[in-house]
């Protein structure tokens, strides 16, 4: 039997737990606009979310290589197993701590960090780890600055979109019987249904994203463990996994977060609320195929953000939105502190 076995069962175990937790912490990603608008109920909504991570997860491919082989280099052997450990952990007690004070950081931005806060460490205990920063800047870092910015101003520009189309159609059937289609309530119940789409979209998203994130991690640790010959390769096994785990942790709920999302930035209704995800949708399916691993939490932050913009400024609630911006900067430095720390910890043991 291979010596390494125990250690990487139990950094694959860390990886779901850090995949449950992701779920809960990133529920509110795909629902938390649908919900506050009353367009699905909590629980429908949740099973809508579960179901298309599960799905999308087997769509994420290409992200997951990146987070496997383009993050960081480590060596085959019980000491890289320790911080590809020492990582998840950072990632798991970022995710709890942003939890608890229901603040949408990002988790996947919380597991890179850790990565590479533990391999950083890890090279002062002479683990030659190497950080690929260039790899970094043009994956990880310049998608996580423009990602934020289209949906803001993709969000805006489809909710102007929506609001002149509406207005085009009421002039032109002013004075006709069907002109009551563009009433208030025809017009919720409408983009209550078209969000209904637009959640399921999000969903797909979220899981082609975040649960591609957890199968990288767990192929890092089959190849250092010397149980497969290349860090690209992603077994069936590990799909369904890894989806499994993140569908049943976004059914089990962030309410603290979603609560965050779907009434404190801004009140959103149907319009809104479809504007919102379908621009966020469009943006993490973009990222995906380019093997991105981008935050849902900043796209369908900012998209929801640009949406409300076109209302009046004032009608986004800046304070809230400043403190979410606040956590994604602080989140890097954050989970790779808490990396360091645990790796600390964990390094005896391996």
């Amino acid at each position: 039997m291979n010596d390494l076995l125990i250690p990487v069962i139990a950094v694959i175990l860390a990886a779901m737990v850090f995949d449950y937790t992701n779920g809960f912490h990133d529920a509110a990603n795909a629902i938390a606009t649908s919900v506050s608008t009353r367009a699905l109920t909590p629980r429908i909504a949740l099973g809508i979310a579960a179901l298309g991570n599960f799905v999308g997860a087997h769509w994420g491919g290409q992200v997951a290589k990146t987070v496997g082989s383009g993050i960081v280099t480590l060596p085959e052997g019980a000491a890289s197993l320790g911080v590809v450990l020492a990582g998840v952990l950072g990632a798991i007690t970022w995710n709890l701590l942003t939890w608890w004070f229901g603040i949408p950081s990002s988790s996947s931005h919380a597991l890179i960090g850790g990565l590479v806060g533990a391999t950083l460490c890890a090279s002062l205990f002479n683990v030659n780890g190497t950080v690929l920063w260039g790899g970094i800047v043009e994956k990880v870092v310049l998608p996580m600055i423009i990602s934020p910015f289209t949906g803001f101003i993709l969000g805006a520009l489809l909710m102007l979109l929506l609001l002149w189309g509406v207005y085009g159609l009421a002039k032109a059937l002013r004075g006709t019987k069907a002109a009551g289609i563009t009433h208030p309530s025809p017009l919720n119940r409408f983009f209550r249904f078209m969000q209904s789409l637009s959640a399921i979209a999000m969903s797909f998203g979220h899981g082609m994203q975040d649960a591609a994130k957890t199968m990288g991690i767990v192929v890092l640790a089959l190849y250092v463990g010397g149980f497969q010959s290349s860090p690209d390769h992603i077994p069936g096994w590990v799909y369904y996994t890894s989806a499994t785990v993140l569908a049943a942790g976004t059914y089990a709920g962030g309410w603290r977060i979603i609560r965050t999302l779907g009434r404190r930035v801004i009140h959103l209704d149907p319009m809104a609320g479809f504007a919102a995800e379908t621009v966020a949708s469009t943006v993490l399916f973009t990222a995906a195929a380019h093997g991105w691993p981008i935050s849902t939490t900043h796209t369908i932050t900012s998209s929801i953000m640009g949406v409300g913009a076109t209302k009046k400024f004032s009608a986004v609630r800046w304070g809230v939105a400043g403190n979410i911006v606040m956590a994604w900067i602080l989140t890097f430095p954050g989970a790779a502190l808490a990396a360091i720390i645990a790796y600390v910890l964990v390094r005896p043991i391996f």
